[in-house]
């Protein structure tokens, strides 16, 4: 059963842009967030392991210090609420024992029934596995966690910044990340957009479907 028509679909991605300029008087009510940060929890990851933690930021003067290491960008200061997404440091067997866990704990039954399943993972993941860095697919997750908050944010009418323009080192300092085995990877601002935020009406430029979105056979047979 589809929930949303197209055209709110279409219309509320069309309404979304990367904000550059916050009203700092508007806040997002408490039930909304929680709907946007269950979203996070809801979001898929790779064999569902979530390697990532998500630190929010709504403290006025914690978020003053963000933009001296945004590259002086505002919107860290400005916006309702800042997603700090971090990604697991040194990814490890005892990650995919938490996960096995909660597997056991959600679904029911035994460490041992699951004991195919852990040695895949490892073998996959904690292995020395030629040509797989397991940092850099951890990190894949987080952007998949980033585009699932920004889609439904969209469809909730609350704006949104992606921001890579961080300095990582400093946010893990200021907000003590490392500590907790995590490192960040990319944030996101949220909010209200200022009504002269003159990007909010500017045209989006995007390529054609027809250049973008290919049907493609196999180009000679198996």
């Amino acid at each position: 059963m589809q929930l949303l028509s197209n055209e709110t679909v279409l219309r509320q991605l069309q309404w979304r842009y990367a904000v550059k300029k916050f009203d700092p008087t508007k806040k997002i009510p408490a039930e909304t967030w929680s709907t946007l940060a269950q979203s996070l929890v809801l979001t898929p990851s790779s064999y569902g392991l979530q390697p990532w933690r998500f630190y929010v930021v709504t403290d006025p003067d914690t978020k003053a210090q963000l933009p001296a290491i945004s590259w002086g960008q505002k919107q860290v200061q400005d916006a309702s609420h800042v997603v700090v997404m971090a990604v697991r440091a040194n990814f490890s067997e005892e990650d995919v024992d938490r996960f096995i866990d909660r597997v056991s704990e959600v679904r029911g039954g035994t460490r041992e029934s699951l004991a195919g399943f852990r040695k895949m993972l490892i073998s996959n993941l904690c292995a020395a596995v030629p040509g797989f860095d397991v940092s850099h697919w951890a990190t894949n997750q987080v952007y998949i966690a980033l585009g699932q908050l920004m889609a439904c944010a969209a469809f909730m009418g609350i704006d949104a910044c992606p921001m890579e323009g961080i300095l990582r080192e400093k946010y893990d300092e200021l907000l003590g990340i490392p500590s907790e085995g995590y490192v960040t990877s990319v944030v996101c601002a949220l909010g209200y957009r200022a009504e002269d935020d003159k990007y909010a009406s500017v045209p989006k430029v995007r390529f054609p479907l027809d250049q973008v979105v290919i049907d493609r056979k196999a180009t000679s047979a198996p």
